[in-house]
């Protein structure tokens, strides 16, 4: 395999994938509101004559390099988070910036350069005729995952009976090769109380208060969780707070929290369930613990219903998507690091649900992730894309 050359295709493809990328940055998508830029990409991948482009019931964008039976994925979810206090940006984040070696824009790590290196990694397997003959290279931008990491992977599989050999996630890597991210799900604990007059509390049972020994159960707990050497600690924490009452001067008749839980190995959805269900103040309040459902339409006006669990996953180190990942990046940019995420990704189906191997690669850094002044950077988009181009013939070979 003649390394170097595909890093100079790469290179050479860099006036493209930049202006692709501020193309995309230009155009806001936000979950379930993705149609402009999953419509952007489509045009792209046509441009560069990829064999078929599709759009999906959901409104994923699959375009597809080769004819073989084997199908090896490139994933890249193009729905981005919302810019928040906009008086926190240095510039306007879906105009952005662009210097010698960065990429500034809403979305820009998170992952929309990963979009970029995929469509433009498969271009250069088509260039280099690189592409195995048993194989199919399919490049998906995938909606929703901000809202509901997994969804449009659940819908890819079991509705369009798309099953790959394996998936390359083009999340953010900080420059290195990811095989893992701990799980997560979203719960929600509820308690009643009885209302009554402020000026005499006695006479109601205030739910706020029962909440209170909850939560502070709920504290306690994330202590004792789970350790995984690899994933490290299972962890949880209440993100929200919810309450009724007739008025400011009256006692609150119910109380709920949202809990924001993340699974390391050995975690899931039943025994995060059960660990809340067992603490001493539920029991006592008799509080109802639920996993919440995901069913918001996607811009297709599709609702593709769903739980909020997302379970763990991790790839061996000696798994053949992980080696040949490897030796592609030892190829052309030496000797790389082999971590995890922080944050969770569309593998929690792809892999969590559904055993299909996932391993990760992407342009950009973690901490990009959904912080104001979001950017990445010119040659994080190269070197995925030259990377993403060696994959396929090193992984059969």
């Amino acid at each position: 395999m003649d390394f170097q050359k595909i890093k100079e295709t790469s290179q050479n493809y860099l006036p493209q994938m930049t202006k692709f990328l501020r193309d995309l940055v230009r155009i806001p998508g936000e979950s379930c509101e993705e149609e402009g830029v999953i419509r952007r990409i489509a045009a792209e991948m046509e441009a560069l004559g990829f064999d078929k482009v599709d759009i999906d019931g959901e409104g994923n964008v699959l375009g597809y390099m080769g004819s073989g039976p084997r199908i090896i994925a490139y994933d890249a979810h193009i729905d981005t988070v919302g810019i928040g206090n906009l008086g926190n940006w240095t510039f306007d984040p879906y105009e952005g910036y662009e210097n010698e070696t960065e990429i500034g824009g809403r979305g820009t790590s998170d992952q929309l350069g990963g979009i970029v290196s995929g469509v433009y990694g498969a271009k250069i397997m088509k260039d280099l005729d690189l592409i195995p003959a048993d194989v199919t290279v399919l490049v998906t931008g995938t909606v929703q995952e901000e809202d509901c990491d997994g969804l449009c992977w659940q819908y890819i599989i079991n509705e369009s009976k798309i099953r790959p050999e394996f998936v390359v996630i083009t999340e953010p890597t900080n420059n290195n090769i990811y095989r893992g991210q701990r799980g997560r799900m979203e719960i929600r604990v509820e308690v009643q109380g009885v209302s009554c007059h402020g000026s005499a509390p006695e006479r109601g049972s205030n739910a706020i208060y029962k909440m209170a020994e909850i939560i502070g159960e709920v504290k306690e707990l994330n202590e004792r969780l789970a350790y995984d050497p690899f994933l490290g600690k299972g962890t949880l924490a209440v993100s929200q707070i919810f309450y009724t009452s007739p008025s400011r001067c009256a006692v609150a008749d119910f109380c709920a929290i949202s809990i924001d839980r993340r699974l390391t190995v050995g975690e899931n959805d039943v025994t995060s369930i059960n660990e809340i269900l067992s603490l001493p103040a539920v029991q006592k309040y008799d509080a109802k613990v639920t996993m919440y459902d995901y069913d918001r339409p996607a811009w297709t006006g599709l609702v593709y219903a769903t739980e909020s669990y997302f379970p763990t996953w991790v790839i061996p180190e000696d798994h053949p998507a992980t080696l040949a990942m490897v030796e592609s990046y030892r190829g052309m940019f030496g000797e790389p690091k082999v971590d995890k995420w922080t944050f969770s990704t569309n593998g929690v189906s792809i892999m969590g649900r559904e055993g299909i191997p996932c391993i990760g690669l992407g342009p950009g850094k973690e901490e990009e992730a959904h912080a104001p002044n979001e950017k990445t950077w010119k040659a994080d988009l190269v070197k995925c894309a030259a990377i993403y181009a060696a994959l396929p013939s090193l992984y059969v070979k």
